[in-house]
């Protein structure tokens, strides 16, 4: 969940340091998915009823109290990478995600087979994550190829993912 919460800071940081308008009207489609556009309930809300659906507590969820110090050393490490990055780096750091579609499509198919005790409700993140996770692979794949052409900006991006 901590990661969950932090995602849209991370995409905050991203927009905030991108001077290009068309790339940020699209960027800022995934501030909306995860906190949520006004009157509607985003990624984070849907996170927490995934962990209310296998037996977690809501508000523990959200006090983090219960964050490993690793998790929290990690994802912080992320945000602070989209906030001092080039805009270029840190909105390709997102292709970590390439794969996301299929895992989400893979828990969706197993999960309730292996785990029939989990609300079934508690499935509507990875449902509604299926097409945003397709479409955001997509924009940042674009963004990667269009700004990285040289042998040395390729091996760049390499190492940041």
């Amino acid at each position: 969940f901590y990661y969950q919460v932090n995602i849209p800071l991370k995409d905050a940081a991203i927009l905030a340091n991108c001077p290009d308008r068309e790339i940020r009207r699209e960027w800022i489609q995934r501030l909306l998915d995860h906190d949520g556009a006004p009157g509607e309930d985003g990624g984070i809300e849907a996170w927490l009823r995934l962990g209310q659906a296998v037996g977690l507590d809501p508000d523990q969820l959200r006090s983090q109290e219960l964050v490993l110090p690793g998790v929290r050393f990690a994802v912080d490490a992320y945000v602070n990478f989209a906030r001092r990055a080039s805009w270029q780096e840190a909105a390709s750091s997102s292709l970590t995600e390439l794969f996301a579609p299929q895992i989400h499509q893979s828990r969706l198919d197993s999960w309730p087979q292996h785990y029939p005790w989990i609300d079934p409700t508690g499935y509507e993140y990875f449902r509604t994550r299926l097409g945003q996770a397709r479409r955001d692979v997509e924009h940042g794949l674009a963004i990667t190829l269009q700004h990285y052409t040289t042998r040395q900006g390729q091996e760049r991006m390499l190492e940041i993912l």
